[in-house]
C-alpha cells in the first residue's frame, strides 16, 4: 500500500514537498524523495559509473500538472576495488519542480510517486517503492523547506564564465578549463562526466593547475561505447558542497570504438581482464567472424535441451506433411522466417532499453517472472493440445480457425517464434564473442549477427524440407501419428516443470505453488470447452463461462506472488543452495581475494539457462576439479542472474559478454582473466588452473 514512507533495512525514503508560496500557477512548487541512508549503503547518481544504476522517479498527478526535470545534487566518488562509482551516501534529497495549471484549484493536491533504486555496500539491492501524499494547496509552512535548500545548495553550478577546451589524443581527453573557483585552485579535482561509457572512471586524470587554469589529460574507457561531440562533467573537490557544471566541446578525432573483447591490463574486480587463451578468446575479432560464429552457434543451438521441446513440434509437422514436398518446403520457408524475425525483433527491443541505459543483456525475456509463468501456461495449453484434450480448430474463433486452415504455414511461423522465446536464453559454443560483440556495434551491423544466428537455428529444417531424399524418407500420415502427437505431449510437460522450477528460483515456492493452481484452471478449460461441445447452446455458454470465470479468478490471487523478491538467502552476503564451497558474487568478494593473492573463479550463471545447470551438475561437480580448486586456493563465486541484476550485467559487459554461461579464472597480481568455454570440460578447468601459479 502506498505512504509517504517506506522503510527497509538499507534506506528510509520519503516523498517531500515545498511550495513556499503555496501551490498556484506561476509558483514555485517542488516535489522530491528523500532517501536517507544506512551507515556504509549507497545509491547512484544519473552516471553512476562503472557499476550500479540511477534512481528513478515516475510521477502521478492530476490532469493539467507537468514534472520538469530531475535536479541531480553533486554526487561523491564511490571507489571500489579498482572501481569508481558516482553516488550518495548519508542524507539525499532528489527534488523535481513541478508546473501547476491555471485556473482554481481542488483543496489538496494528490500526488503518486512509484520509485526504483538501487542500494549497495558490498552487495546490491534493488528496491521499491508506492509513495503517496495529499498536499493542501494553500499551505505555505513545510517542514520539508529546510531539506530542499540544502539539496539546492548542493546543486552543481552551471559555469557560464568557465571556458572550456578539449580535444582527443590518442587514448585520452585532454581538457583545460580557466575561470573555476579561486579557492580550488591548487586542490585535487575529481572529473565525474554525465556521459557514461567514455573515460576510464578509476583512472585519476593527470592534472596539474598553471596559475587558475586547470589542465588534465583524462583517459579513454578501454570499453568505450561512445564518441560525443560535446560532453557535461561535473567536476568538485574533496570538502566542496557543492561542484560546478562544464559542458566540455570535444574536438576529435575520436579513435574507432573498441571492441568488446579489447582489455587492459589489470581489469575491474568483478572478474574481467586480458585472456591470453580458452575457447571464447579475447582479442578482437571482425564483423565477418561474428557473422561465421553466430551462424555455426545457431545451428549447435538445436542441441540444446532447452529446445527440445520445440523439436517435437517440428517432428509432428514434418510427418504430417508426409510426401507434400509443397508443404514441406513452405513451412521450411516460413518457420526460418519466423525464427529470423523473431531474432531480429528481440534483439532489436534489447539494444533499445540498453540505449535507453537499462542493464539488460540476452535472455533478458526469461528474467521477468511473469514471462516465466506465461510461458509455462502457453507450453501446458501446447502439451493438452498435443494429448488430444481439444483441438485449436474447436477452441478458436470461426474465422480465426478459418484462416488457420487456409494458411498452414502461419503455424510454421509461430513455431519459429515459439523457437526462439525458448531457445534464446540458452548460448551455445561459439555465440559468447559474436553476441558480445554485436551488442556494441551500429544497429544494421548488429541485427545482421542476430539474423545470422537465426539463420543458423532455422537453417537444419530449411535444408530437411528442400532436400528430396528427406521428403521421400518420410513415412506416410496414418493411424500411428496419433499416438506420436501424444507422446509428443510429454516433452511439453517436461518442459513446463521445468519452467516453474525456474520461477521457484525468482518468486519463491508460494509463486510456483499459485501457478500451479492457475495451469490447473487452464487444463480445466481446455477439458470444459472439449466437453461441453455437444451441450444445449445456454449450457455450453454457462459451463465455459464458469470455467473462464474460475481460470480469471485463479490468475488474479496467483499473479502477486510472481513480484515477490528472491528469498533473503539468494543474496551475495549467503551460500548458494548449501553449497559450502561456493559464495554468492560481489565485486567486493573478488577485491578481496585478489588483494590477498588467492585466484578466483566466476560463475555467471542463471536457472532459465539449462547450459549453465548442465555444467554445474557435471563438470564443476567433478571431483577433481573441485580438488584443483581446494588445491590452488581458488575462491569459487557464483553470479546468479536469474533474476535482473545490473551490478552482474555491468560485469558480463566488461568482459565482453551479455549473456550466461561465462566463466571467469582470474588470477593474482595482475587481475587478468581467462574466459572458458561455454560448455565446460574436465580437461579445459584442469588445464586453465595449471596456469596458475
Amino acid at each position: 500500500m502506498a505512504s509517504r514512507v517506506v522503510q527497509t533495512e538499507q534506506v528510509r525514503a520519503e516523498l517531500v514537498a515545498h511550495a513556499p508560496e503555496g501551490v498556484a500557477a506561476g509558483r514555485p512548487v517542488w516535489l522530491g524523495l528523500r532517501i536517507d541512508h544506512a551507515p556504509g549503503w549507497h545509491t547512484y547518481w544519473k552516471n553512476p559509473g562503472d557499476s550500479g544504476l540511477p534512481t528513478e522517479l515516475n510521477w502521478q498527478l492530476p490532469p493539467g500538472y507537468v514534472t520538469g526535470t530531475l535536479i541531480w545534487p553533486t554526487p561523491r566518488p564511490l571507489p571500489l576495488g579498482s572501481l569508481m562509482n558516482f553516488g550518495y551516501e548519508g542524507t539525499l534529497v532528489l527534488p523535481v519542480p513541478v508546473t501547476v495549471p491555471e485556473g482554481p484549484l481542488a483543496d489538496t493536491l494528490p500526488v503518486r510517486l512509484q520509485a526504483q533504486w538501487l542500494v549497495c555496500k558490498d552487495v546490491c539491492i534493488p528496491e521499491e517503492g508506492s509513495f503517496a501524499v495529499d498536499l493542501p494547496t494553500r499551505q505555505t509552512a513545510s517542514a520539508d523547506t529546510a531539506l530542499f535548500e540544502s539539496a539546492f545548495a548542493s546543486t552543481p553550478v552551471e559555469a557560464a564564465d568557465v571556458r572550456a577546451s578539449a580535444r582527443v589524443e590518442a587514448d585520452a581527453i585532454v581538457v583545460t578549463l580557466a575561470g573555476l573557483p579561486t579557492a580550488w585552485a591548487g586542490q585535487r579535482l575529481h572529473f565525474m562526466p554525465e556521459t557514461p561509457g567514455v573515460i576510464d572512471n578509476a583512472a585519476a586524470p593527470q592534472a596539474r593547475w598553471d596559475a587558475s587554469s586547470w589542465q588534465a589529460r583524462v583517459a579513454l574507457s578501454a570499453q568505450r561505447s561512445a564518441a560525443p561531440g560535446a560532453m557535461p562533467v561535473v567536476l568538485t573537490t574533496d570538502d566542496a558542497r557543492a561542484g560546478v557544471r562544464v559542458v566540455l566541446p570535444i574536438e576529435g578525432p575520436w579513435p574507432p570504438l573498441p571492441t568488446p573483447g579489447a582489455r587492459a591490463a589489470g581489469a575491474d574486480a568483478a572478474g574481467a581482464g586480458t585472456s591470453a587463451q580458452g575457447p571464447p578468446a579475447t582479442t578482437p575479432i571482425s564483423l565477418w567472424a561474428a557473422l561465421l560464429l553466430a551462424l555455426a552457434g545457431g545451428m549447435l543451438l538445436n542441441l540444446m535441451p532447452c529446445v527440445f521441446p520445440v523439436l517435437a513440434i517440428k517432428v509432428v509437422g514434418f510427418a504430417s506433411h508426409g510426401n507434400d514436398r509443397r508443404g514441406l518446403l513452405a513451412g521450411g520457408l516460413a518457420y526460418t522466417a519466423g525464427v529470423i524475425a523473431s531474432f531480429v525483433a528481440l534483439a532489436g527491443l534489447l539494444l533499445a532499453l540498453r540505449a535507453g541505459g537499462e542493464q539488460l543483456g540476452w535472455g533478458f525475456q526469461l528474467q521477468s517472472p511473469g514471462f516465466v509463468a506465461a510461458l509455462a501456461a502457453l507450453f501446458t495449453v501446447i502439451g493438452l493440445n498435443l494429448a488430444g484434450v481439444f483441438e485449436f480448430g474447436n477452441v478458436l474463433p470461426g474465422p480465426l480457425a478459418a484462416m488457420r486452415a487456409r494458411h498452414p504455414v502461419a503455424d510454421s511461423a509461430l513455431t519459429g517464434v515459439l523457437a526462439v522465446a525458448v531457445a534464446s536464453p540458452c548460448t551455445a559454443p561459439f555465440m559468447g564473442a559474436s553476441l558480445g560483440l554485436a551488442v556494441s556495434l551500429p544497429a544494421l551491423q548488429a541485427l545482421s549477427v542476430f539474423a545470422a544466428l537465426g539463420l543458423g537455428m532455422a537453417l537444419p529444417y530449411l535444408a530437411a524440407s528442400a532436400w528430396p531424399p528427406l521428403a521421400r524418407a518420410l513415412p506416410r500420415p496414418g493411424a500411428w501419428m496419433v499416438q506420436f502427437k501424444g507422446l509428443m505431449a510429454f516433452p511439453m510437460f517436461a518442459t513446463v516443470i521445468w519452467l516453474l522450477w525456474v520461477l521457484g528460483q525468482q518468486s519463491g515456492v508460494d509463486a510456483v505453488a499459485g501457478w500451479l493452481g492457475v495451469l490447473l484452471a487452464v487444463a480445466l478449460v481446455a477439458w470444459v470447452w472439449t466437453g461441453s461441445a455437444r451441450a444445449r447452446p445456454g449450457t455450453r455458454a454457462v459451463v465455459r463461462v464458469a470455467a473462464l470465470g474460475l481460470l480469471g479468478l485463479t490468475a488474479l490471487w496467483a499473479t502477486p506472488a510472481l513480484r515477490t523478491l528472491p528469498p533473503a538467502g539468494a543474496r551475495a552476503d549467503a551460500t548458494i543452495e548449501g553449497e559450502s564451497r561456493w559464495q554468492a558474487w560481489s565485486p567486493a568478494r573478488v577485491s578481496q581475494a585478489l588483494a590477498e593473492g588467492r585466484p578466483v573463479f566466476v560463475d555467471f550463471t542463471a536457472a532459465w539457462c539449462v547450459t549453465c545447470q548442465y555444467n554445474k551438475r557435471t563438470t564443476l561437480s567433478d571431483p577433481q576439479v573441485l580438488e584443483a580448486f581446494e588445491r590452488k586456493r581458488v575462491l569459487l563465486l557464483r553470479a546468479d542472474w536469474t533474476r535482473r541484476d545490473p551490478e552482474i550485467t555491468a560485469a558480463l559487459s566488461r568482459l565482453g559478454r551479455n549473456g550466461v554461461p561465462v566463466y571467469a579464472l582470474t588470477a593474482p597480481g595482475d587481475g587478468t582473466s581467462r574466459l572458458l568455454g561455454e560448455i565446460l570440460s574436465v580437461r579445459e578447468v584442469l588445464e586453465a588452473l595449471q596456469t596458475l601459479r
